[in-house]
C-alpha cells in the first residue's frame, strides 16, 4: 500500500464503504473508534489523511481532536450533513476539509489516492 488513512469512524455502513475503496486505492486504512485508539494508530506509523465522522452521537469529539492535535499526521478530513453542519460547526474549525456524507461517497476513491489539498469536490460546508 502506497498511502495510509485512519479514520476515526463508528457507522459500520461508512466502515465497510471506506474500507473496501481503500482497498481498491491501495491505502492502508486503520480504524480507530476511541481517542486511546487514535494515538496508537498514529504512533504505529504516519498517516497521510485523517477521516472523522463528526455524525456520532455522543462521541467526545474534544478528546478526539486532542488526540489527533497531539500526533503527526496529515490532514483532517471532517464529514457531516446538511442537517447536523450547524451542530458540527464547533469541530469544523479543527479540520482541514468538512464534506456532506453524500460528497465523501462520491469522492472517496479520489481522496484516498490524491489526499484533500485541492481536490475540487472536498468543498467546506457551509451551515
Amino acid at each position: 500500500m502506497s498511502r495510509r488513512a485512519v479514520a476515526v469512524v463508528r457507522d459500520l455502513f461508512f466502515v465497510a464503504r471506506i474500507r473496501e475503496t481503500g482497498r481498491l486505492v491501495e491505502t492502508d486504512v486503520v480504524f480507530a473508534r476511541e481517542p486511546d485508539e487514535i494515538a496508537l494508530a498514529l504512533a504505529a506509523a504516519p498517516a497521510d489523511l485523517v477521516i472523522v465522522d463528526l455524525t456520532t452521537p455522543g462521541a467526545d469529539y474534544e478528546a478526539v481532536f486532542s488526540a489527533l492535535e497531539r500526533a503527526p499526521r496529515g490532514p483532517v478530513l471532517g464529514y457531516t450533513t446538511h442537517v447536523l453542519a450547524r451542530q458540527t460547526q464547533p469541530w469544523h474549525r479543527r479540520c482541514d476539509r468538512v464534506v456532506t456524507k453524500e460528497m465523501l461517497t462520491r469522492d472517496l476513491a479520489a481522496i484516498l489516492r490524491e489526499g484533500i489539498t485541492g481536490h475540487p469536490a472536498a468543498t467546506e460546508v457551509r451551515p
